[in-house]
């Protein structure tokens, strides 16, 4: 079994209050990120569950597909990240507001397809409302 000598136990417990808090993301990263969490690309959960003084956030995004990838613009620096660095801890205010992003893109999502089952084509397309009255 590999043995891991600690020399400097107080530097090791800054490093992992520094994982507890998490980083923010700059403005124009955090942009690119809400639009894909809006879209249901990201996976949030908290960093450590069992922690209630960790307010961290584990973030992992998934990269744009299909139609939504020929029309939302993603930045090349966030499209080009090796998958590794595609998971950031974040800190507890960006994540609680990619989290409320993500249920908005949810809730809209699902109105427009509960709207979209409600809905009847036939008698729109082909029938003119001018006459039915």
């Amino acid at each position: 079994m590999k043995e891991i000598k600690l020399t400097d136990v107080g530097r090791l417990r800054n490093e992992v209050a520094k994982y507890k808090k998490g980083r923010k993301l700059d403005i124009r990263l955090f942009n690119q990120v809400a639009r894909l969490a809006w879209l249901g690309k990201i996976v949030l959960c908290p960093l450590d569950p069992e922690d209630p003084g960790c307010k961290a956030w584990l973030l992992h995004m998934q990269p744009l597909e299909g139609l939504a990838a020929g029309i939302v613009k993603v930045d090349e620096d966030l499209d080009g990240m090796p998958f590794a660095s595609r998971i950031h801890i974040l800190d507890a205010e960006q994540g609680a507001a990619l989290a409320a992003i993500l249920r908005e893109g949810m809730e809209t999502r699902v109105r427009d397809l509960q709207a979209l089952d409600r809905r009847d084509f036939y008698f729109e397309k082909f029938f003119d409302r001018d006459r039915r009255s």
